[in-house]
Order: structure tokens, then sequence, then C-alpha cells
């Protein structure tokens, strides 16, 4: 009694003193206390004796207690004598008997020791089978159901523990599985037993409804059902008792959870379900009515689920059907404070425009049907979508705003995928009808903004799809909103503005080919890019869309207003701060235009004036006297310093953009030697200088030396980096033996050589970029022959890319699956050639070292940045599964084959991390994958055959275009898992 007094007295400590010290020796302890056999005995009598109650709190000392018998269960049990068990056995089901009703924690703790120390109980032949014998002896007994119920929750979820380690007769825990199965009618009659009892009043009857739904859901899962005709499982008693469930408050949301594990698990349920679907909507009539946002979002989803689970059935547009298609899309009309409900069902739509879309192809009677019955409805859902799209009048009204609130952003984000199909299903006319419907153009009424802001932002996501079909739409109305803007006087966009503004930048950037074929006065829309540019939320949108327009616009910008205006721009970054990225988009932009003056005396004078700033800081850096008195001033001179990096960077961005127009401009050699006349001497001057032991300004030096160099190779022999000089001299085999030894020297190097875990790729992320440039880089430029002779250095560089490829660093991850990608096109390339080339012989033997292609690949759909990832993990899989696919028919089969490449899909879906699987995935998913990796492998081999090297695109058959979507479904439903 003594030390069970000590073990209350010590949680009482660790929970409730108030000095940390304390706490911590009281933790101390109690981890000691926990790893004694006394503490069998005694967590044993806390839970079983009548004993006085030292402290108010005892909850806290029985719950610790039914724990510690749960954890030397799970790690000890094995090793108890059988009349050890059997008395744990029988204290334990005493205690569920005795907490029975409550505390509800508990009763679950005792009830998972008491299911997992049955199951390490190896003496008996059915475990099981025992266990169920003491709760017959337990129902008999005054509220024992109440610990039934508990029991049979836990012990499907004990039974199905990956983490558990059972010995069972046989050696094989999966035995439990069909063992508990077994049990499945008298636990079904047990609960609907417990379902018919009435209201006694020791337990609430709400409670009672959760727990029965509880249990049924557990047993569910582990395939109570799986015997069980649709039909006859709509008619079993159970689920009459989960509709009623679902029309009471407080059982709601299990009740709803039971009906999608259903539709989830059992194929033909769904057909079945469908019939319901009037009870359904009544449901959600009444919940709108009360505005009640936790039932309509039950239903929303389990709506959405019945239709995702039976497409073809909604698109027969039975009554059913329909019915179900009119509450999802009212359900998407409703007013929420958030966006969960709509983004709920954006899945469904996906699923259903899909198919739509689908049966198109097939030019059929009823094809032709389907698309007059939906189309209607998706004009409706646009609507809804585009009402719902838009920012709440706090944001709106908000001065301060300048980012869309987080859930209205991810719904957008969400949104993407459903804009994109409607457009396809609608067409681009009917979908910019709708985009650009009402009166806010033509008329004199103030502009409803939000309401342009959504339009636009819609319109710039269906870009794709617009330019695709070809044909051309009146933009017009586009510049006309940019005219309003630019008229104010002083105008910048601020608060809520900036989001507006950001969205016109958009779709300008995203049509700019279109907008450039009737804009005839440039000089509105450089104001507007200006003024967005002086905004960080509108600063990289106006920085992509001005270079954009000036690739398609060239003409327009030549006139003199265009190039005043530009040159202001240019000479106007200093004052910016923008990022060196989108400092280099308006740079190169503007060399762009300049470069394609015909005049060749502007065009030189324009390009010293647009880097007389430029020129300017770094000549004051390197003046000494200059800088002495700067130094005095440390504030002016970090200004000073940061002035002339970003003056290198757009030094080397402007040798770096001459060279494109060479064919335009057959003097643009001229306006290169105009620029380095001022900039060599500068350049040598800095290099002889102190300013060299900077790091930010050295390497700003050199990128601009690249640059130079690059563009003015042939004028002067300098040492070049090494993918410049690849780049330059790949094709030439003498030099060879020298780019091998770069590889080499590059992949041996101890910061590569570390690169052996995604954490150190994201702890070196512009190491691993660069690495993966360079051997890209190697690959597409070098002989096949020098690139067959550096197997070894290739496979390490392919294995380290796929350590990069799962990193959280996007940059990194993109950059190593690109290199992936490109190893892989060289594999096709090489086989499709010759299989008894030496490249082709390498290719199969790296490949068959690299099995962590597949599992990193795989891994790197679960990331934090996973979505962005879907299409070159589609694409790099898509090629993988070519090569295997075709050396499975050469002398090679042996090394590598479809065998292969299904051993280690498995085995990398296999080894993903359980929590962030559902039941049964592992087992479902690898067989899924390959269907799809075959018909994909077959889509791109038939692509490259027939079409050579002109247009191989991979996601371009259906195979290619179905393994993608099955990536994004993966991804998508798994984001949220495992957080």
């Amino acid at each position: 009694m003594e030390l069970q007094n000590q073990v209350a007295h010590a949680v009482h400590v660790l929970n409730h003193d108030a000095q940390s010290c304390n706490r911590v020796s009281a933790n101390q302890w109690l981890v000691q206390f926990q790893q004694t056999d006394a503490a069998w005995e005694i967590a044993t009598s806390i839970l079983t004796s009548d004993h006085p109650k030292p402290y108010v709190s005892d909850f806290e000392v029985e719950f610790f207690a039914a724990q510690v018998l749960k954890r030397k269960i799970q790690n000890e049990g094995h090793c108890l004598q059988l009349e050890a068990k059997e008395s744990l056995v029988n204290a334990l089901l005493l205690a569920a008997k005795r907490f029975s009703l409550g505390p509800p924690q508990l009763l679950t703790q005792i009830c998972l020791a008491l299911c997992t120390l049955i199951l390490h109980a190896v003496e008996y032949h059915k475990p099981i089978e025992k266990l169920f014998y003491s709760l017959q002896n337990l129902q008999g007994q005054n509220d024992g159901n109440i610990a039934v119920l508990e029991m049979l929750t836990v012990l499907p979820e004990v039974v199905e523990d990956e983490c558990a380690t059972y010995k069972t007769k046989s050696g094989h825990r999966v035995d439990y599985g069909p063992e508990l199965l077994s049990h499945t009618s008298s636990v079904l009659e047990f609960l609907l037993q417990q379902s018919k009892e009435s209201f006694d009043g020791v337990i609430q009857l709400h409670d009672r409804s959760r727990k029965i739904l509880r249990c049924l859901l557990s047993w569910i899962r582990a395939g109570c059902f799986s015997e069980i005709l649709p039909v006859s499982l709509l008619a079993h008693p159970l689920l009459n008792f989960v509709f009623n469930s679902v029309q009471v408050l407080s059982s709601f949301d299990l009740a709803i959870e039971v009906l999608i594990e259903l539709v989830s698990r059992h194929e033909g349920l769904p057909q079945v379900l469908i019939l319901k679907v009037g009870f359904l909507k009544d449901v959600l009539l009444r919940a709108f009515s009360s505005g009640d946002e936790k039932v309509i979002s039950g239903l929303a989803c389990l709506m959405s689920e019945i239709g995702q689970a039976a497409p073809s059935l909604i698109i027969e547009a039975n009554s059913e059907a329909l019915v179900l298609v009119d509450a999802l899309l009212s359900c998407v009309s409703f007013p929420s404070q958030d966006w969960e409900i709509a983004d709920s069902t954006l899945q469904f739509w996906c699923s259903l425009a899909s198919n739509i879309v689908r049966m198109e192809d097939e030019l059929t009677e009823n094809s032709k049907h389907v698309k007059d019955v939906f189309s209607p409805v998706f004009l409706a859902l646009l609507d809804a979508l585009l009402s719902r799209s838009q920012v709440d009048d706090s944001t709106y009204g908000d001065t301060a705003t300048r980012e869309l609130p987080d859930g209205l952003a991810q719904f957008r984000l969400n949104l993407v995928e459903l804009l994109v199909d409607i457009c396809q299903l609608l067409k681009s006319a009917v979908f910019l009808q709708k985009i650009f419907f009402g009166g806010w153009l033509s008329s004199n009424v103030q502009i409803p903004w939000k309401e342009v802001e959504t339009r636009m932002s819609a319109l710039n996501v269906v870009a794709d799809v617009v330019l695709q079909e070809g044909q051309t739409f009146d933009l017009s109305m586009v510049l006309h909103l940019v005219t309003i803007l630019c008229d104010r006087e002083s105008y910048e966009p601020k608060g809520f503005m900036c989001i507006v503004h950001r969205s016109l930048v958009d779709v300008i950037g995203s049509y700019s080919k279109w907008m450039s074929s009737y804009v005839t006065n440039a000089r509105p829309l450089l104001l507007f890019f200006a003024a967005g540019m002086s905004e960080p939320l509108c600063s990289h949108a106006c920085a992509t869309a001005f270079r954009k327009l000036c690739e398609d616009a060239t003409a327009v910008m030549h006139k003199p207003s265009s190039l005043e205006m530009l040159m202001w721009i240019g000479e106007g970054l200093e004052k910016r701060h923008l990022p060196l990225e989108d400092e280099e988009d308006v740079i190169g932009a503007v060399t762009l235009i300049l470069a394609h003056l015909p005049n060749t005396e502007l065009r030189n004078n324009l390009l010293l004036k647009l880097l007389s700033p430029s020129f300017e800081s770094i000549g004051k850096l390197i003046d000494g006297d200059h800088v002495l008195t700067l130094r005095q001033l440390p504030a002016a001179y970090t200004h000073l310093v940061n002035s002339s990096v970003r003056g290198f960077y757009r030094i080397g961005t402007v040798f770096g953009h001459l060279v494109t127009p060479v064919s335009t401009s057959p003097d643009i050699d001229n306006s290169i030697i105009a620029l380095l006349e001022t900039f060599w001497p500068m350049l040598e001057k800095f290099f002889q200088s102190e300013h060299i032991e900077n790091t930010s300004l050295s390497m700003a030096a050199c990128r601009a030396l690249s640059q130079a160099i690059k563009s003015a190779g042939h004028h002067f022999c300098y040492i070049k980096a090494a993918c410049i000089v690849i780049e330059e001299f790949g094709n030439k085999e003498e030099y060879g033996a020298l780019f091998m030894s770069t590889l080499e020297r590059f992949t041996h190097a101890s910061s590569v050589m570390a690169i052996n875990s995604s954490y150190v790729c994201d702890q070196e992320p512009d190491l691993v970029e660069a690495y993966c440039s360079f051997t890209s880089i190697f690959l597409c430029s070098c002989p096949k022959e020098v690139v067959a002779s550096s197997g070894p250095l290739l496979e390490v560089s392919l294995q380290k890319a796929a350590i990069c490829c799962t990193a959280m660093h996007r940059g990194a991850a993109l950059a190593a699956m690109s290199y992936m990608s490109c190893f892989l096109e060289f594999g096709v390339s090489s086989l499709l050639e010759s299989v008894t080339s030496n490249s082709a012989s390498m290719v199969v033997q790296v490949i068959s070292h690299s099995e962590g292609i597949v599992s990193n690949v795989v891994y790197a759909l679960l990331g934090v940045s996973a979505m962005s990832r879907v299409h070159k993990s589609a694409t790099i899989l898509q090629q993988l599964a070519a090569v295997c696919s075709f050396s499975e028919k050469t002398k090679w089969n042996s090394l590598l084959s479809w065998d292969s490449l299904r051993g280690w899909l498995h085995s990398a879906v296999r080894s993903l991390p359980g929590e962030y699987l559902r039941h049964g995935e592992a087992e479902s998913l690898a067989p899924v994958w390959l269907k799809a990796l075959g018909d994909a492998a077959f889509d791109y081999v038939e692509s490259r055959t027939s079409d050579g090297e002109k247009n191989h695109k991979h996601m371009r058959g259906k195979g290619g275009r179905f393994l993608k979507s099955l990536f994004r479904e993966f991804v998508d439903s798994h984001r949220n898992i495992g957080t």
C-alpha cells in the first residue's frame, strides 16, 4: 500500500505541482517505476481495488495505471506465464466492468490493454474466441454491455496494429484477421440488440448511439460486410439505425463517417445507396433552413463520395443522380463562413466533368445527350464557384489587405483543376462569355472590383485551354480596365486593389500573344506594370507579364514613346528593390527590345544608358578614395555594396540576352564590344581590389563574367565555367576526357558525397541545384560514347538525385527530378537507337543498381509541396517504365525487366510510413499504379518511335495523363495525413 500511495503522490506532483523541478523528479521516478516487476501488481491493484482516495483527482492515477499495464503488456506480455496472464485477464475484465460508466478515456485504455493481452496469449488455440467467451459473461452483468461495446470497438484496431509484435501458434499474426471476422454475425447481432434497447437512464441515449456507431465503424474497417451483397447490405437493420442516426445531431458525424467508409470499401454500394439520395436531400434541406454547417458539410462529403465512387451512374442522369447533382450544387452555393463545404465537393465535379469530356471523344449520340443534360449544370456550377471565390466584405473594405485570406487562397488553388475541366467541357467561347457577362464594363456604374478580381483569376487559370483551342476572343475589355486604373492621378495599387492589380497582370501575361495583336499604344500597359512593380504582392506578376509582352509585342515597343517608357522602367530599378529573378525578367525584356533595334548607334546608346546606374555603382565601389570615406558610414557602404551586386547581375543579364537575336541583328557583336569596353576595365580593377573577398560581390561579378564570355566567347580566350564550356564544346570528342575528369571531380567532391539524406539537401539547396544542372548539361551536350564511359559516375549522381527529390526545398527537389528525367530520356534514346550500343548497356547497368529511384519518387508524393512534384514524378516513372518494358525484350532482360519495376514499386509502397496510408491501401496501390505504368510506357515508346525526336511529350498519351491523374488524386487525398 505504501508503494501504491507513492505512485499516487508522484502522479499528483507530475500533473499539479507548481515547481518544474518537482515535476521532472516525479516523471523520472514514474518512468523507473514502470520498468519494475512491481508495476504489474500496483497498477492492477489501483484499477481493481476499492481503497482510500488520498486525492480528489483519482482519475489521473487510474488512467496512469491503465497506461502502465497497456505498455507493459505490449512490451513484456509474451513473457508472462499462463497463470499470470489469466489472472491479469480477469483483473482487467473486472476493471472494465468497474469503469464502464466512465471516464470513457480510462475505459478505452483498459480495453486496449485487455485486447493486447489476449492476443499475446499464444497458449490459447484461439485467443479471440477466448475473449468473446469472457465478453458473454460480462454481457449478463449490470452495465456490462457498455464495457463490451468498448471492447469490441478497440479489438479490430488492436488486431490491425502494424506495430504490434504478437506471437501466434503459426508464427503469423495475419491469422488473427480471419479469426476476428468469424465472429462478425454475433457482433452485428449484439450491436442490433443494443440499438433497439430503450433508454434506461444510466447512459444518455445519444451516448449509446455514438458508442454503437464507433463500434460498427471499427468492424466495417476490419471488413465485417465484405461477404454481404450491396442490396442485402442496404436492407440490413443496422443500416436503418445508421440512417436514423443521420437525423440526430449528436450522432450525425459518426453516422456519416460510417456511410462514407462503406461507400469507399464496397464497390457496388454506391449504386444501391444512391436510392437513398432523396432522404439525404430532405435532411440537407432542413440543414439549409437552420443554417447547420456541420450537417451540410457532412452530407456534402457523403454525396460527393457516392458520386465519385460511381461516376458512370451519375452520367446516366436518372432521377436519383440528378437529385444528387442538384443537392451538391446547392452545397457549393451555400454561403458559409469558410470554403470547406464547397471544397469538399470539388473532386466529385472534377470526376464528373472528366468523364463527360472523355465521352465526347467517342462522338456518339449518347455523349451528345449527356453533354446537353449537364452543360446547364456546369454553367450554374461556374456561377456558384465564381461567387464563392470572391473575397468577403471585410477583405474588400480593408485598405491594409494585401493578400487573400488563407482559406480562400487554398480553395482557389484546389479549384484550378475543376475550372480547367469546366472550360474543356463548355468550350472556351462559352466559358469566356460567362466570365465577361455583366454590365460593369459598358455602364457608368461603379465597377465591382471584387467580382472583377475573381473573374480575372478564373480567366488566368484556363489560359492554356483557351489558347490551345485557338479561338481568339476580344480581350480589349482587360485593356479597358487597365486604362480606367491608370487614368487615376498618381495611381498606386493599395490594399485590396493590389490583388486586383495582380489578377489583371496575370491575365495580360497569360494572353500576351493575343494582346499584342491589337495593342497600338503600349504606354498604359507599361505604366500599369511599373505601378505594380513597386508593390511586393504584384512585383513578380508584373515582371513576368512585362517580359512576355515585350517578347510578343516587339514592334509596338520600338515606338519612341514605348522606348522612353522602357528606359524609364529599366533605369528606375535601383529604387524598386525587386527580387533578383524579377529584376532579371525586366532587364532581360528591355534588352530583348533594344537588341532588335535596327539602328546600331541608337541601340548602343540605349544599352549603355540602361546600364549606366550599374556602372556608376561599381565605379564608386572601386574608387579607393570614395570607399575610404564611405567606410566611415556603415549604412551607406552597405547600400553601395548591395547596389554593386545588383549592378553586376544586371550587366550579366544584358550580356546573356544579347546573344538571342543574332539572326535579326547581325551587327549585335558591335553592341557587345561597346559594352565590354566600359565593363572590362571595371571588372579587372574589381578583381584586383579587396572587394573580391566579399562573397556576394565576387559571385555576382563571376556571373557577369560568365555571361560576357558566353556572349563574346569567339572574341576572347578565357577559362569558362564548367557548364558553359560543355555547352559550347560538348560535341568535340577531343575534349571528352576533360569533361569526364570534370564530372569525376565534382561527383567525388566532399560536399557532393556528403549529400546522403534529404536533410543535407535542404541545408545545401544551391549546391544540389548547381550539381544537377551540371550533370544534365553533361548528358545533353557530350557525345554518347563519352557519356557511356561515365557510367559509375552517373550511377552515383542518379542515386544522389533520387535522395534529393524527397527534399522539402522545392527548387532542389525539382532540379534533382529534372536530372533524373534527363537521364531516363537519354536511356530511352540509346535503347531505341541500338540495344547493343555502349550507351544502352551503361543505362541498363545504372538503372538496375538504382531501385531507390522508385521508392524516393513515390515518397516525394507525400512531401510538403507534393502537388508541385506530381508532373515530374509521373514523367520519371513513365520513362522508367518505358526503359524496363523495352529492356525486357533485349539481352538485358536478366538485369532489367518489367519484374524489376514491379518489385521496386511493391517495395516502395510497403515502405511508406504507416501513418500516411489508409487501411488496406498499401496492397491496393501497387496493382493500380502498375497497370497505369504499363499503359503509360506503351504510349511513351509508341510516341517516340512514331515521332522520333521531333515532338515527344511525356504526358500527352492517355496512359500518361491517367498516371498523372492517379498521382494527383493520391497527393490530394494524402496532403493532410500524418501532419
